[in-house]
């Protein structure tokens, strides 16, 4: 089976050969520190459709770069669905891009509370037309967290990716999938 990241950039091609037009992303990570961008990078001709990424790990960097509302963190919290939708929209901004996925997760070991346990993963995704989050709670270490959260963003993001593409088959509006895991 294909690595995700090969998947999305076929897709890319396929939603340009359907429409003419060539789809952008780009990413804010926080929880897994870049590993979304570096999947995505690792695939030649990325550059094409690839426009960057921010690890905003820090509050500060989500409400000063990224336009996050203070208050959304005081009220949710750093790690929330809010936040994540937040992360994406302001990255989409910032990045000028038409699709933008973003994470924010409590990867461990410590850092977990009996509401938001270690595992705990906020993902966004955020076009012109619409955003949307998933929840993941990942069983792992620090390390395997990241990792599947890397994952589960890029699965959310091919997804986005197919359905765009049987839209434009169908012409119909694309609806957002809201899965929570």
């Amino acid at each position: 089976m294909a690595e995700l990241e090969a998947e999305i950039a076929v897709l890319i091609r396929e939603f340009r050969a359907k429409t003419g037009k060539l789809l952008t992303i780009g990413a804010v990570e926080s929880a897994t520190g870049g590993r979304i961008a570096d999947r995505i990078t690792n695939v030649p001709g990325s550059s094409d459709y690839f426009k960057g990424s921010v690890v905003a790990y820090s509050n500060e960097v989500k409400i000063t770069l990224l336009g996050v509302n203070k208050t959304t963190i005081e009220n949710y919290g750093a790690v929330s669905e809010q936040t994540a939708l937040e992360m994406a929209l302001g990255g989409r901004r910032l990045l000028n891009v038409d699709i933008c996925v973003s994470d924010t997760g409590i990867a461990g070991p410590a850092g977990g509370t009996p509401e938001k346990p270690v595992g705990l993963f906020y993902l966004g995704l955020a076009t012109e037309d619409t955003s949307f989050s998933q929840t993941y709670i990942l069983p792992g270490n620090r390390g395997g967290n990241k990792r599947d959260a890397a994952e589960a963003t890029l699965s959310m993001l091919k997804q986005y990716l197919l359905r765009c593409i049987e839209a434009e088959g169908h012409g119909a509006n694309i609806e957002p999938h809201v899965a929570q895991h």
